[in-house]
């Protein structure tokens, strides 16, 4: 029986290897990747490393074996069909017969078109009779504090979301609610909505910012439309500029407050606030 966990080396998968190896054996984890090299620190490590690609279906056959536990980290090339991907990992893991298949999908609540291959894999999942968890993952607080470049040089925290709110956490913390799944009893045939312990808005987002720089920093709230074009301007194709600007109309209709207190349950703590994201951001 091994822990298999696909896009290993991406953001969450690699935190998911890291907190696994604290965990159990290293020869009980494989990492599926699709290039090798980034993963020959885990090699070194004691990881099995198999390569496969979600766009490529045979790379898949004999991956997994009966009873194996199984994490499905979401494809992140929207271009690509990512419900058709999930499914090349879902077929080999219901013809392997695995014990579980966790998925990495979003919150219930959120109803932006972001979240439509997300409903449509979990659709898929539940057809197929195969054991499931679905982690119905909230924001990252990285999906800003990774990009705070432009903030820090404008002044201005540009979004399109109003007063809505965010129940934003760590990958770490994800991580860690994916690991004891997958290392622990009794979570079959279950869905999880995940989200940090406390919810913000972007004027204290701004707010913290300032106080953590000593720069002014503000809030500018625009419209879906200007932020489109603003997303565009920045580089961004036009469909993923919407589907991005579409996840900040959600944030103000408080489709991505999750209060169900999931995460910190399955991590074991509290959730990291977003005051220690933005400072450990600032030193890297």
């Amino acid at each position: 029986m091994s822990i298999v966990v696909t896009g290993a080396t991406g953001h969450l998968g690699r935190h998911v290897v890291e907190q696994l190896l604290e965990k159990v054996p290293a020869e009980q984890i494989t990492a599926v990747v699709r290039n090798p090299e980034k993963a020959a620190d885990l090699e070194e490590r004691g990881v099995r490393i198999a390569v496969a690609d979600y766009n490529a279906p045979q790379t898949f056959d004999g991956l997994f074996s009966a009873g194996d536990k199984v994490l499905l980290i979401s494809g992140n090339e929207f271009d690509k069909g990512r419900v058709q991907q999930h499914q090349v990992v879902l077929e080999a893991a219901k013809a392997a017969g695995v014990a579980l298949l966790a998925y990495t999908s979003a919150p219930g609540s959120l109803k932006a078109a972001l979240a439509d291959d997300h409903r449509a894999t979990e659709q898929a999942i539940l057809d197929s009779g195969v054991p499931y968890v679905l982690l119905r993952n909230g924001w990252y607080h990285e999906n800003y504090t990774e990009n705070l470049a432009p903030v820090l040089e404008h002044g201005a925290v540009v979004q399109a979301a109003g007063a809505g709110r965010v129940s934003s956490a760590s990958r770490a913390d994800y991580a860690a609610a994916a690991v004891a799944v997958l290392t622990g009893e009794g979570h079959e045939n279950k869905a999880y909505e995940l989200g940090g312990d406390e919810a913000w808005g972007f004027a204290e987002y701004a707010a913290e910012l300032s106080r953590q720089t000593g720069k002014e920093i503000a809030y500018n709230p625009v419209s879906v439309e200007t932020y489109v074009e603003i997303l565009k301007g920045a580089g961004l194709p036009e469909p993923l500029a919407a589907v991005f600007a579409g996840v900040d109309a959600s944030i103000e209709k408080g489709e991505l407050e999750v209060t169900t207190g999931d995460l910190s349950r399955l991590a074991g703590r509290p959730t990291t606030p977003l005051a220690e994201a933005i400072t450990a951001a600032l030193k890297g």
